[in-house]
């Protein structure tokens, strides 16, 4: 193998030679003529000439969209298994589950309102929700599905979001259960 080749790479022949695949937007023509007599970026190859690699050829035809893009995305930071691979798909996404079944909980007592006050202690629910998992994603190296950004930026959207909701909850009319005096001039101020 050349210097600079990796075996993984399926363009590599085994004489150190690149094989790149034609594509049909370059204007290259399978076995007639080389790549400087087609005109480039005209994407149609002259007829009777079959492109190289395609799908009827059995293999896989490259994107022509945005070549110079990247075509992958890194994990986020912690976005592993929360549990062993051996473990059920369950188990391996706990936190997630978690917060869900916390959050559905919540959302659940809001509707059915089954008792007084149902609709503050179900939003507080939701929130609280929210806080435990940035928790989770503070101090669980792995939580799996709960990962979406990186772990500041999931700490930061969870708890913030969480944080509101909680307050909003207790600030709710009528008869809130905290008083915040500076909102209610702010309500007035707006209000005149």
């Amino acid at each position: 193998m050349g210097a600079g080749t990796s075996p993984a790479d399926p363009a590599t022949e085994a004489d150190g030679t690149s094989a790149a695949p034609s594509r049909a937007g370059e204007g290259a023509t399978a076995g007639k003529g080389t790549a400087g007599e087609a005109a480039p970026g005209r994407g149609a190859a002259s007829s009777g000439d079959a492109p190289a690699s395609g799908p009827a050829a059995g293999g896989k035809s490259p994107s022509r969209r945005f070549p110079s893009l990247t075509r992958d995305t890194a994990r986020p930071e912690g976005g592993g298994r929360a549990a062993s691979g051996d473990a059920p798909a369950p188990a391996r996404q706990w936190p997630l589950l978690a917060v869900l079944c916390t959050a559905g909980t919540g959302l659940l007592i809001v509707a059915l309102d089954p008792f007084a006050e149902a609709f503050r202690i179900g939003t507080m629910l939701i929130g609280v929700a929210l806080i435990g998992g940035a928790v989770l994603r503070l101090v669980v190296p792995s939580v799996g599905m709960l990962a979406v950004r990186s772990r500041f930026t999931d700490l930061v959207t969870y708890g913030l979001l969480g944080f509101l909701i909680v307050m909003l909850a207790l600030v709710a009319q009528p008869k809130p259960w905290l008083d915040l005096p500076f909102l209610e001039q702010a309500v007035h101020f707006t209000i005149r």
